[in-house]
C-alpha cells in the first residue's frame, strides 16, 4: 500500500512540475472548476489528515477550505508539501501492520465504520482520481 501513495504522490509531483508556465497551475477556464494547484493541496490535505494525523498521530490540522481557496502558491512551495506528505505518509503506514490493518479505523468518515485497509485503498482511488485530473488539466491549459 505504502508504494502506491508512493509512487503517485511522486507522480503529482512529476506533474506540478511538468507546468512549462508556473502561474498555468492555479488557472481555471469554462467547465474547469479546480486548478492542479487547489487539486494538489487538497491531496496533500487529505493525506495529512486521514494518514498523517490520525495513523501517525502528527498533530496535523487541516484546513480544507484554503485548500480550495488558496492561489498562487509557488511551485517550489507545493513540491515541498508533497515531499513532506510523502515522508508523513510512510511513516504513518509504517505503524500499521498484517496484524492492526484490518482494524477499524479510528474516524468515521462514511455512514459506517471501516477497516483500515478499506480506508486506505479509498484513499488511494481519491488519489488517483485527482491525479488524473491534474494531468488533463496541465495539457489542456499549459500548452504552449
Amino acid at each position: 500500500m505504502k508504494t502506491l501513495f508512493e509512487r503517485d504522490l511522486n507522480k503529482l509531483k512529476a506533474e506540478i512540475e511538468s507546468y512549462q508556465d508556473e502561474r498555468n497551475i492555479w488557472r481555471t477556464e469554462k467547465g474547469i472548476a479546480n486548478s492542479a494547484g487547489n487539486l494538489c493541496l487538497h491531496l496533500i490535505g487529505n493525506l495529512n489528515s486521514y494518514i498523517g494525523a490520525e495513523i501517525g498521530k502528527t498533530g496535523y490540522v487541516r484546513n480544507r477550505a484554503g485548500e480550495f481557496a488558496l492561489k498562487d502558491i509557488p511551485r517550489t512551495e507545493l513540491i515541498k508539501q508533497i515531499d513532506d506528505s510523502i515522508g508523513v505518509v510512510s511513516e504513518a503506514l509504517d505503524r500499521l501492520t498484517e496484524k492492526n490493518i484490518d482494524d477499524e479505523y479510528p474516524m468515521l468518515v462514511f455512514e459506517k465504520k471501516t477497516t483500515y485497509v478499506f480506508f486506505l485503498v479509498h484513499l488511494t482511488t481519491h488519489l488517483a482520481y485527482h491525479l488524473g485530473q491534474i494531468n488533463y488539466h496541465r495539457r489542456l491549459i499549459d500548452v504552449a
